[in-house]
């Protein structure tokens, strides 16, 4: 009998870890393979003896190709991040995004790995102000970094036709929560927004305000990895990952002010290229073949969130519980 091994790529990272301590409670053998370029090893916390860490970067063959061995499913959750720096910075974004993720799925296919999960990107739908966003829509990418997660999902796409690597491309809509980075110059917009909150200063908005997004807890995201690391008959297959809700980064700020007691005045500058204005998932395709359904609403979300960042700093590595989902075979 063979021993189901799974392999997280960037899985000292924000989501990444998160997947490592739901697999880890699982009683699963986990092998974890980070540059510690934006990933931390104190999110491992508590975890040596549990998994097998490698230090190591996605775009090097030799150490893809030996982290692979033995692995049953992948988890690809590495990536260079952020609409921003890929507009400062192309070229480091497609060969970490595009390239990264082709040498991982050679080392993949020549491995034997059955399942293999890419964390795809909502931003490859663009502008377009149609919503919800379907699966089947046109894609129509507004940043390198949208061009990069799309060419990807592409290339799985195709090594699932051409080799039968069973892949499953989960386009995340805008993932928040605990271990979430509120320091970087290109962090998400709700760690910097509760940052903000919570030391009283005025958070920054890019743009009016008025531009919507449907923001997803990252126990959502675990468990849609889950769900498609187990589910029979979905290789090759795109799903989109959010609650199927929007809200607006002013009844952000404001909900978040309810939660912290602050409600200091944003300030309002420029909106940044390559942004799209509204997103909205359809996730009726994961909801019909993965049995998915978002687990925490916004507002919990939202909640817990803010007590993570509230908490004093030792404590701010602990795992977070982890919703039920199905233990793979």
């Amino acid at each position: 009998m063979t021993t189901d091994r799974y392999l997280v790529t960037g899985g000292a990272g924000f989501i990444g870890s998160h997947l490592v301590h739901a697999l880890v409670a699982r009683g699963l053998q986990v092998r974890v393979l980070d540059n510690f370029s934006t990933g931390k090893r104190e999110n491992l916390a508590g975890l040596d003896r549990e998994i097998e860490l490698t230090n190591g970067d996605i775009r090097d063959p030799d150490t893809v190709t030996r982290v692979m061995v033995g692995v049953t499913h992948v988890l690809h959750q590495a990536a260079l991040p952020s609409v921003a720096r890929s507009v400062a910075n192309p070229r480091e974004s497609h060969e970490v995004n595009a390239s990264g993720t082709l040498s991982l799925l050679l080392a993949a296919r020549d491995a034997g790995a059955r399942r293999f999960v890419y964390a795809s990107s909502s931003s490859a739908y663009g502008g377009s102000p149609e919503l919800p966003k379907l699966e089947s829509m046109p894609t129509r990418p507004r940043s390198p970094y949208a061009v990069s997660k799309l060419a990807a999902e592409q290339y799985c796409r195709v090594y699932h036709e051409l080799f039968g690597v069973e892949t499953v491309s989960l386009r995340y809509f805008h993932v928040f929560g605990p271990r979430q980075d509120p320091g970087s110059p290109y962090s998400a917009v709700i760690p910097r927004f509760i940052t903000a909150h919570l030391k009283g200063e005025r958070p920054v908005v890019h743009g009016d305000g008025g531009q919507t997004r449907d923001f997803t807890y990252v126990e959502n995201v675990v468990h849609a990895n889950l769900l498609a690391a187990a589910v029979p008959g979905v290789g090759g297959t795109v799903f989109n990952v959010g609650c199927g809700e929007r809200i607006s980064l002013l009844d952000l700020l404001s909900a978040l002010g309810d939660l912290t007691g602050n409600h200091p005045e944003p300030i309002f500058e420029s909106p940044r290229p390559g942004d799209v204005r509204d997103s909205l998932a359809d996730i009726g395709q994961a909801r019909a073949r993965l049995g998915y359904e978002p687990i925490v609403p916004l507002s919990e979300g939202l909640r817990r969130t803010v007590a993570f960042f509230g908490r004093p700093e030792p404590g701010r590595h602990d795992p977070v519980p982890v919703g039920s989902a199905p233990v793979m075979n």
